[in-house]
Order: structure tokens, then C-alpha cells, then sequence
């Protein structure tokens, strides 16, 4: 096994960072944000070899890309995980039996973490964070696309727990090679949970793959609904926010779904959107609808592919639906579970969609744009959970710990 001894270091970090206090954890996140700050030039000369690499037109390249602005947003996340409660050591639970036992439920950190994830250097500050808060090591295998920046944000890290007296292994980068993900997959005796971040394709590979616990962060094919009763300025702005935000992010929106009553509506939407250039998979009437007002080299014809697609870039579809019930089916039918909208002012119609849509996070009059650990108040994310075991939605302190029982006797013995 190749990496076997970077797995070994790993494993024996994690079991001194139990007897480490959040009062010096916390110093830490906040001395690595300073440090992110200061060492900002060198890492985006890094980034920037990445990007050299990469075509500006792939729809990872923007979530390749590190700017002085997005490393002070990720400074300033680190920050929020610093002053956040521990999730450690919470009594979930306490009994006292009739002999005398005393039983705790208490919160434990896993241990070992291991993360794979494509051309999101932003993530390797945001899991280290994040699992040193909750107490566990972190096995980071990023992608070949982002290899200078990781090396130069983990060489930061581990500078800073230098500084600490803290084991620098507590957070490792693996070399970026399929066999060493493959080795990682199959590491059970070193890392206790494995979360891949990145394309649905990466996740299946992972899924299949894996003989250790996978918490699935599956794609986002995201939907909002204009209902019947919808509020047509909340609609224009929401629907522009939640496509034109951030296009490469798991949480833009894919699929717009309009009730046929309000295909009339559908130009001003259309109208906002043409600002940005954003390209149109229409149905046969909504393409009906906007075919004289929006751009026709933006405009085209949505086939059966068109739907169910996680796009990415500055694309969507738009799909027309006769009833509250189509707009649920249509919605059910080719959701990834992540994060699904309505805009409607029937306070009826809301409680139905948040009882019968499967998804991680469902919106009433909102953006899916805020599917996010830090806009959920959670100071960071590990991921989005679009599974049901042990978390679902953004995955912070919480989601990384499991627990132990503690059992407290005075001599207690069993009969026969």
C-alpha cells in the first residue's frame, strides 16, 4: 500500500487531538485565518498555475478559481468555525438505572476523516476547519486539477500546527493519483468515514467502490417552482438569484417550473435573465411564450435530456406544468434530493410541497441559493448530504461526530 504510512501518521494524530482543549483550538482557526490572509499572494500564484492548466470555459473552472476576495470570505469562515461551540463531549442523554448504573450518551468525535473531492481548493480550508473543531484528522485527497493550490493551502495548516505543538499530520494530502483514491477507499483499519465532494460521476466511483461508511454530497439539480399564486417581483428576483448567482455552485438552479397561468408572466423572467445571457432549454409552450423577446441564440428547444441535468454554466431549462400536482410529480421525478423551491403566496400549498418533495432543503419564496453551511448559521460545510443515514443538507460539527456510551458503576456486577 503506498500510502500506508501517511494513514498510520494520520490515525495516530486523530487519538491526540482528544486531549487537545477548544480553547486552543480555537486559536488556531483564528491564527490560520490571519495566516490565510497574510499568504494570499502565494496562494493565488499557485491557484493560478492550476487555472494555466485548465479551460476557462469548463464549468469546474470557476469553482477552480481563488480570488483575494473569496480567500478573505474563507478567512472569515474559518473565524465563524473558531467561535462556535464544540460539538464534543454533549450529553445527548443521561440515565440512572434502578442498580445504581449511570448512563451517558455523550458526543465523540469519528476520528479519521477522509475527503475526495475536484477543483474546489476552497474546500481544503473548509474541512480542515471543520474537523479540527469537531475534534478529527482529515485524509484530503483533492484532484489533479487543483494540486498546486492544496499543496500550498495545506502547507499553510501545517505551519500553523507547528506553531501549536499539534501534530502536522492531523490533516494529510494524499498524491492525486486514482490508485491512491482506490487505497483510500479500501482503508478501513485508518479512516472511519469518507465523504466525496465533486460530480455525480466522482460520487458513484466512491459509492461503488468504498468498503468504509460514504456520506454521499450527490449533485444539485435544483428547481424552482412559479406557482399559480406566486408573487411575480419575489419570482423575477429569486429565480435570477438562484441561476445567475454563482453558476458553477451544487445549490443554482437547473429546472424553472411555471404553472400555465402564468406563462404570460414568463417574459419578465425571461427579460431579467437575457441581462446575464443566460441559455434557455424551453418547452413547447414556454418556448411559444418568449420566442419574439429573448435573444435566439440563447433560445432553444428543450428535449427529454434537458430535464434531470445539472448544468453548471449560465444554462437552464423551463418546463410548463397545468397543476400544483404536475409541478410535484415533474420536481420528484428528476430531483438529485438537494435543494427545491416554490414561490407562492398559498400558505397551503407551501406545507403540501414541504411534506411531498424529497429534498435536503426545501424553499417557500427564497433562493436555493443559500443551501449553504455558512448561510445556515453553521459557520462552514463539509458538504451537502443528499442521503438520509446519519445527516442530510449542509454537514457541519455536528454531522462529524458520533457518540459513545459512557457507563458509570460503583461495583454493579450482572446475576445470572
Amino acid at each position: 500500500m503506498k500510502i500506508e504510512k501517511q494513514l498510520q501518521d494520520v490515525l495516530a494524530a486523530s487519538r491526540k487531538l482528544n486531549l487537545i482543549e477548544d480553547t486552543k483550538v480555537q486559536e488556531v482557526l483564528l491564527d490560520l485565518a490571519n495566516e490565510a490572509r497574510k499568504n494570499s499572494s502565494f496562494i493565488l500564484a499557485e491557484n493560478q498555475k492550476d487555472l494555466d492548466r485548465m479551460d476557462a470555459a469548463d464549468p469546474k473552472f470557476d469553482r477552480l478559481k481563488l480570488t483575494g476576495e473569496r480567500i478573505e470570505g474563507i478567512a472569515a469562515d474559518i473565524e465563524n468555525v473558531a467561535r462556535l461551540e464544540s460539538p464534543v463531549g454533549k450529553i445527548l442523554k443521561e440515565t440512572i438505572r434502578p442498580n445504581g448504573l449511570k448512563i451517558n450518551k455523550v458526543t465523540v468525535p469519528f476520528g479519521v476523516i477522509g475527503i475526495i473531492y475536484e477543483a474546489r481548493p476552497n474546500v481544503t480550508f473548509d474541512v480542515f476547519a471543520l474537523n479540527l473543531k469537531s475534534g478529527n484528522a482529515c485524509v484530503l485527497k483533492g484532484g489533479s486539477d487543483a494540486i498546486n493550490s492544496n499543496k500550498a493551502i495545506v502547507s499553510i495548516i501545517q505551519n500553523v500546527l507547528r506553531k501549536f505543538n499539534i501534530d502536522e499530520n492531523t490533516v494529510t494530502l494524499l498524491p492525486a493519483g486514482r490508485e491512491e483514491t482506490d487505497e483510500m477507499l479500501r482503508a478501513n483499519k485508518y479512516i472511519d468515514l469518507v465523504i466525496p465532494r465533486g460530480s455525480q460521476g466522482l460520487i458513484n466511483y466512491v459509492r461503488e467502490n468504498a468498503t468504509i461508511p460514504v456520506i454521499e454530497t450527490g449533485a444539485g439539480i435544483c428547481h424552482t417552482y412559479f406557482d399559480e399564486f406566486g408573487d411575480l417581483n419575489k419570482g423575477v428576483e429569486i429565480v435570477f438569484n438562484a441561476k445567475t448567482r454563482r453558476v458553477s455552485v451544487c445549490n443554482a438552479l437547473d429546472c424553472f417550473v411555471i404553472h400555465e397561468s402564468r406563462l404570460n408572466d414568463l417574459p419578465e423572467f425571461a427579460k431579467k435573465l437575457a441581462t446575464q445571457e443566460v441559455v434557455i432549454y424551453a418547452d413547447e409552450k414556454s418556448f411559444e411564450k418568449i420566442k419574439d423577446i429573448y435573444p435566439g441564440e440563447l433560445l432553444f428547444p428543450a428535449t427529454e435530456e434537458s430535464f434531470g441535468t445539472e448544468f453548471l454554466s449560465m444554462k437552464m431549462a423551463i418546463k410548463t406544468v397545468s397543476s400544483f400536482d404536475e409541478a410535484i410529480s415533474h420536481i420528484n421525478q428528476y430531483s438529485s434530493k438537494h435543494s427545491e423551491a416554490i414561490v407562492t403566496e398559498d400558505a397551503g400549498r407551501i406545507n403540501t410541497f414541504r411534506k411531498v418533495i424529497d429534498a435536503s432543503s426545501i424553499y417557500s419564496n427564497a433562493s436555493t441559493a443559500f443551501t449553504d453551511g455558512a448561510q445556515f448559521g453553521l459557520g462552514a460545510e463539509i458538504g451537502i448530504s443528499t442521503q438520509k443515514l446519519h445527516a442530510r443538507g449542509p454537514m457541519a460539527l455536528e454531522e462529524l461526530t458520533s457518540y459513545k456510551w459512557i457507563i458509570e458503576g460503583s461495583g454493579q456486577i450482572r446475576p445470572k
